[in-house]
């Protein structure tokens, strides 16, 4: 408690130099918490942005059938017997001429199921989606997205209004929103999309199989979905004869995890850099404690003459480093918070929150303790090994 006190004294007799001191270290700081920190809220910005993209789910795609196609029939059937899987929904596309009226496009017809609605995490603006019944009677329905809605027919509320497809009839019975947080609408956003029934695709175009090559996978409510891609992996293993070349499963989650790998390199790199300020804010309070043991030679001899031994010498010196480290950490997250706060304000608009970052905050901490013990132990040494008649006969 004493070398504390005498520590706080030494710093207050020398406010301008112990302040410029101590800047090095609350530089340090500073750059350590803020980059890190704004990383950080980046990241869960960007992973929520990732997972407001559409529900997570598997993208099964199959290469070789083995002479075992599946088809609608199948994903029902492991849809039922299946408790780790959820919603199953095949798809197939083609490029078809759309028309209506006297206006005509290029169409991106999407053949899919009931259970495709919710996979995707689509929404609609009117009408309803594809029903199963829809699938079952092949009927001549389709879902079409706001772009086709405004360009085939001229305006939104087109609910009941008919389109052509290759010269076939279809009714719209809803009309897609274009949700830009959906993944599905940002790759048809600016082209003309619709959804028919995906028997009703088969009978439509030349191009498309009856078997399923493409289909997604949900996890069921309250599953997870790495259960569910061992489930899905499992049946298809088994299926096509224990051929792993034969398919391939994706998850959504590879995305995230990318994102996760990416922005935890970057944290550690940021991290790297701004660790290096506080070890040259180290040098420069091991510089000034060096000019301090010099100029207090004459002190440290009549303390040794009276009878202070070499460890309170080195106690009373190395507090002073330490002290000087943890009150430039103490302003350094000070103004890290006052420049975080005043960040997060300005791109409020953007919805990016930036806080400071607990384990950061400890990290900082921690550093700096060690810095100010580190470097400040060569000069504590140094004025501990002081002989009394030589630190006495000191003429500065």
């Amino acid at each position: 408690m004493q070398a504390f006190t005498m520590a706080l004294r030494s710093i207050r007799s020398n406010k301008m130099r112990s302040v410029l001191t101590m800047l090095g270290i609350i530089i340090g700081v500073m750059a350590l918490v803020v980059l890190v920190s704004l990383v950080n809220g980046t990241t869960n910005t960007v992973t929520d942005a990732v997972s407001d993209l559409g529900s997570s789910r598997l993208t099964v795609t199959v290469s070789d059938d083995k002479g075992s196609p599946i088809t609608l029939d199948t994903l029902r059937q492991w849809r039922q017997t299946e408790k780790n899987l959820g919603d199953m929904a095949p798809y197939q596309t083609d490029t078809l001429v759309g028309k209506c009226g006297g206006e005509s496009g290029t169409v991106t017809v999407y053949g899919v199921t009931s259970d495709y609605y919710n996979v995707q995490g689509l929404q609609l603006a009117m009408g309803r989606f594809l029903k199963q019944t829809d699938v079952d009677n092949h009927s001549y329905v389709c879902v079409i997205n706001e772009t086709a809605a405004e360009e085939l027919i001229g305006y939104l509320d087109c609910v009941g209004q008919t389109i052509t497809l290759n010269n076939v009839s279809y009714t719209v019975v809803g009309v897609l929103e274009d949700d830009e947080d959906s993944l599905t609408s940002i790759l048809t956003s600016g082209t003309m999309a619709a959804y028919i029934p995906y028997t009703s695709l088969v009978r439509l175009s030349d191009s498309v199989s009856q078997e399923v090559t493409s289909f997604y996978v949900a996890a069921p409510e309250g599953g997870l979905l790495e259960t569910a891609e061992e489930a899905m992996d499992d049946i298809l293993y088994a299926r096509f004869n224990e051929d792993e070349d034969a398919y391939t499963i994706t998850s959504s989650d590879i995305l995230e995890e990318a994102m996760n790998t990416i922005t935890s390199t970057l944290s550690i790199l940021l991290g790297g850099i701004a660790a290096i300020s506080l070890v040259v804010g180290g040098i420069g309070i091991m510089n000034i404690m060096l000019v301090t043991v010099t100029e207090r030679t004459r002190e440290i001899g009549i303390r040794k003459a009276i009878g202070a031994s070499r460890g309170t010498i080195l106690t009373q010196f190395l507090m002073e480093a330490v002290v000087l480290c943890m009150m430039g950490c103490g302003l350094g997250i000070f103004f890290s918070w006052a420049v975080l706060q005043i960040v997060s304000t300005v791109v409020a608009s953007t919805g990016l929150v930036f806080t400071l970052d607990p384990g950061v905050v400890l990290l900082s901490v921690i550093f700096c303790f060690l810095i100010g013990v580190i470097f400040g132990l060569y000069p504590a040494n140094k004025a501990a090994k002081l002989k009394p008649i030589d630190a006495l006969h000191y003429g500065g």
